[in-house]
């Protein structure tokens, strides 16, 4: 399967390298057999190749950390669009948390409250983009009730905040997924 981390490339190159060993660590205590893809190697070079790498691998797992640096480095790698066109296609199965989830949105707007966009700068020294994948036609809310967790009341109030806006979401515990398999949801 293929890692998908670059949600963590605003952290300092060891902490990267850290919270990435440890994603992988944790997936292959599961049985599985997973590569980091680092989408900074794709930047600039549009879909095309990164859509091939992608396509070797039945799954990608897109870890949690700042939408906004994620969905920067998405684009930059034309991986956006190389993802959209494989789950189209049923040719890969896409799995993740937080960060990994809420990409899949038509929009990010309202994230921000939860995770900072000048992140993108930071890490990139680019502006941060608000449109997301539009793979899903809502947003998914993690980390919503869920004791312990940090953002948990700052995520409520956001799904709050969509409600009151009528923006379709889905919020999510910790612990609990959203499984699209063609046109069932569950």
């Amino acid at each position: 399967m293929a890692v998908i981390a670059n949600a963590v490339d605003g952290l300092g190159e060891g902490e990267r390298r850290v919270a990435v060993e440890r994603e992988i660590d944790a997936l292959d205590g599961l049985g599985l057999r997973p590569v980091e893809v680092d989408l900074r190697a794709f930047f600039g070079e549009g879909p095309g190749r990164v859509g091939e790498a992608l396509r070797e691998f039945p799954m990608l797992w897109v870890r949690g950390g700042n939408v906004f640096v994620l969905r920067h480095a998405l684009a930059e790698s034309g991986a956006d669009r190389a993802i959209a066109e494989l789950v189209r296609e049923d040719a890969v199965v896409y799995a993740g948390y937080s960060a990994g989830a809420c990409v899949l949105a038509p929009e990010l707007y309202g994230l921000e409250r939860c995770d900072d966009p000048r992140a993108v700068h930071a890490a990139y020294g680019a502006e941060a983009r608000f449109d997301g994948l539009a793979v899903l036609d809502y947003v998914v809310v993690p980390h919503v009730d869920s004791p312990g967790h940090p953002e948990t009341e700052v995520l409520g109030a956001v799904a709050d905040i969509y409600r009151s806006q009528g923006v379709a979401h889905r919020t999510l515990r910790d612990g609990q997924a959203i499984v699209v398999n063609g046109p069932a949801v569950r």
